[in-house]
């Protein structure tokens, strides 16, 4: 499962500003599914019909699905999501997260709706959440590979020319055993290893892992212009700026929330 999580720090300071929803009921405001949930104690379960979700969702939840459309296109959330989780858990550091489905061609999404009135920190968030899918697709990470030889992960071995395996060969690597494993999300470690590599992340949740580090890097890509030095962060997004199916990305991404 690949997140999007803030520090607690940052979490105070968005509680502050956060309404929160009434407790959900059993069956969910809308007559959707609650079903216990690791981050957000329960979620409602809303499954993806052609890019709808039925059942229809409240207001709130629909506009965190709604975002997250435009962010990944109704082509694609029409053809490769599954379902959606919605929760509301102030005391989570969660953000959302996302996961492929039971068929590993689609995918889920759950987002923490105690989040949702901050714009700004959802759209991040969610184009966070679009570099763990865009680089853990299965084409990828294939999980029926019977013996890796790059790099295992949770969603499968990753393919010799995928891009989060140079984005790992580039600039984890050399980390060697230093570094936190791919799958480690231990928060201590992060800190830690963030404290003494400092320079060369956009966030310091960045340093969870490889995995985190290429989405980060990906929404500092998308959100931010093209860096002028020559910084070990600014190489990092570099990196995106010379795949140009990812510039395509950044650039219809930031027109349509006009950001340009």
């Amino acid at each position: 499962m690949s997140s999007h999580r803030v520090a607690g720090a940052a979490v105070a300071a968005i509680v502050a500003a956060v309404l929160l929803l009434a407790g959900c009921a059993a069956t969910g405001t809308r007559g959707a599914v609650v079903q216990e949930d690791d981050d957000f104690g329960t979620a409602e379960v809303y499954a993806v019909q052609e890019g709808d979700l039925e059942p229809a969702p409240d207001e709130r939840a629909a506009t965190v699905w709604d975002l997250f459309v435009r962010v990944v296109t109704p082509a694609f959330a029409a053809s490769s999501m599954s379902e959606y989780r919605a929760g509301d858990d102030v005391d989570s550091d969660t953000l959302a997260y996302v996961h492929r489905a039971d068929d590993p061609e689609y995918w889920v999404l759950a987002a923490n709706l105690a989040f949702a009135d901050d714009q700004d920190l959802l759209l991040s968030t969610l184009i966070h959440e679009y570099g763990h899918i865009l680089s853990l697709g299965v084409a990828d990470a294939d999980p029926d590979v019977a013996s890796c030889d790059t790099l295992e992960l949770s969603e499968g071995c990753l393919a010799p020319d995928s891009l989060l395996l140079a984005f790992d060969e580039r600039f984890w690597l050399p980390y060697g055993s230093d570094a936190p494993t791919p799958d480690d999300d231990d928060p201590d470690a992060a800190a830690a290893f963030y404290a003494a590599h400092e320079e060369d992340f956009v966030s310091d949740y960045a340093a969870t892992n490889v995995v985190e580090d290429f989405a980060e890097s990906f929404m500092t890509f998308v959100l931010e212009d093209r860096p002028e030095d020559s910084s070990p962060v600014a190489e990092k997004l570099l990196f995106f700026w010379d795949v140009p199916e990812y510039v395509e990305i950044r650039d219809r991404i930031r027109a349509e929330f006009s950001l340009t």
